[in-house]
């Protein structure tokens, strides 16, 4: 087994996979650097990526979609978290703990019951959800449902 390098702070316990990530880490938690300022609030930050991803906040815009049922989030970092409540995926301090694995597939899921759930997708012959007025198709329809709420703005009557 590959053992991942990994770059420790000399300051605090932290660990990360990228010298740039600690970096990072060592100008906020230990500098105080946070030279890149939201004129709309009293915030600042140490990248200019990550002011752009915080002005989002003051303006709703939300582009990153989920892919599984359309919902919409202002950042990956949030978009991945949802992601987790479809695929049943945990996260505990950086580390993606999985057990259940699929044979088709590289997905893993912490619950069983996501597993078989997941293992739907893979049936060509499993019946599908579809959009009457785009004619998307999805696996369940509470998938279809959120879709139809987000993309056509309807909702159930």
């Amino acid at each position: 087994m590959r053992r991942e390098r990994t770059f420790k702070c000399d300051q605090c316990d932290a660990t990360f996979k990228r010298k740039d990530t600690l970096n990072v880490h060592i100008q906020v938690v230990h500098d105080g650097h946070k030279k890149y300022k939201c004129d709309l609030c009293e915030k600042a930050f140490v990248t200019p990526s990550v002011l752009k991803s915080h002005k989002k906040t003051h303006t709703g815009e939300k582009e990153k979609i989920c892919p599984y049922c359309g919902q919409k989030f202002a950042s990956n970092g949030t978009l991945r978290v949802h992601i987790r409540s479809h695929t049943g995926e945990t996260h505990l301090r950086s580390v993606l703990y999985r057990v259940h694995i699929t044979q088709v597939c590289d997905l893993s899921f912490s619950l069983k019951k996501m597993l078989s759930r997941h293992k739907l997708t893979h049936n060509p012959n499993r019946p599908m959800a579809e959009c009457q007025q785009c004619h998307k198709k999805f696996t369940r329809n509470d998938y279809l449902k959120v879709h139809m709420e987000n993309v056509h703005g309807e909702t159930e009557s």
